[in-house]
């Protein structure tokens, strides 16, 4: 007798898989983009709709040019900038949150970040959650409007430099000219005066003296450092409030018709 292959009956109705793919491995690539995107950069892909609040993460140090041990949580300023020009670009995006926990790091990649969040023409909310030192504080007060969480604390201290120092006059007026630029961002973007800046960088006879000043929430606000004490809530109120301001139609004094 011969023998017959059964014969598979295909239903039409049911979308069929591409050749050499299994079912579902459309969605096994989109998952693996996501962890891909999380491990990376910190956030998931974008939506296709892209929302009308881009929201960045700066946590941890601060990397710049050398790059820091693998053990170490950071964040790159070659990641941040990109996405600070992807935002200013983009005609839906209209105001930026900037969510910083940051120990500080690197002084030229810090004040890049802060320059770059100044420059931006939308609406931008910094919010210290954590803690905001070091080279954090520049980025803290770089954007339209600053808000510190009441158990957060920000660290002022004089620059410092590690590793292979050359001993010479030079040297010295290297970083003096760099915490001079530091001092003159952090001053023009806030309402602190440059003699109480200097008085917390300098400051003797605190525990934390071989460290900088520590400054809570409340007190940052009331140094001028920070605009007010809150959370994510005030923050996303606050932003939706200066896109609101930065839309409306400027009041020209005549009749509207």
């Amino acid at each position: 007798m011969e023998s017959f292959e059964p014969v598979k009956i295909t239903n039409f109705n049911e979308e069929q898989a591409p050749a050499g793919e299994e079912p579902g491995h459309e969605q096994t690539q989109q998952a693996a983009g996501t962890v891909g995107m999380v491990k990376e950069f910190g956030q998931t892909a974008a939506p296709v709709v892209e929302p009308e609040i881009f929201c960045i993460t700066i946590i941890g140090q601060i990397e710049g040019h050398i790059v820091m041990p693998p053990h170490n949580k950071t964040t790159k300023y070659e990641h941040i900038i990109p996405q600070l020009v992807a935002a200013e670009q983009s005609k839906t995006v209209k105001g930026v949150l900037i969510i910083l926990n940051t120990v500080g790091g690197d002084v030229e990649a810090g004040l890049a970040i802060a320059e770059m969040i100044a420059s931006l023409s939308k609406p931008t909310v910094t919010v210290v959650v954590g803690g905001g030192h070091s080279i954090g504080v520049p980025i803290a007060v770089s954007s339209s409007y600053s808000i510190i969480a009441e158990s957060a604390t920000m660290t002022i201290h004089p620059i410092r430099m590690n590793g292979l120092v050359i001993g010479v006059p030079q040297t010295f007026e290297y970083m003096e000219k760099m915490q001079e630029r530091v001092v003159r961002f952090v001053t023009s973007h806030s309402r602190i005066s440059v003699d109480c800046f200097k008085d917390l960088m300098f400051k003797t006879g605190e525990l934390n003296r071989d460290i900088g000043t520590a400054v809570g929430g409340s007190d940052a606000v009331k140094f001028g450092l920070m605009d007010e004490v809150g959370g994510i809530g005030t923050a996303m109120a606050k932003l939706n409030e200066l896109i609101a301001l930065k839309g409306a139609p400027a009041d020209t004094g005549g009749l509207t018709q």
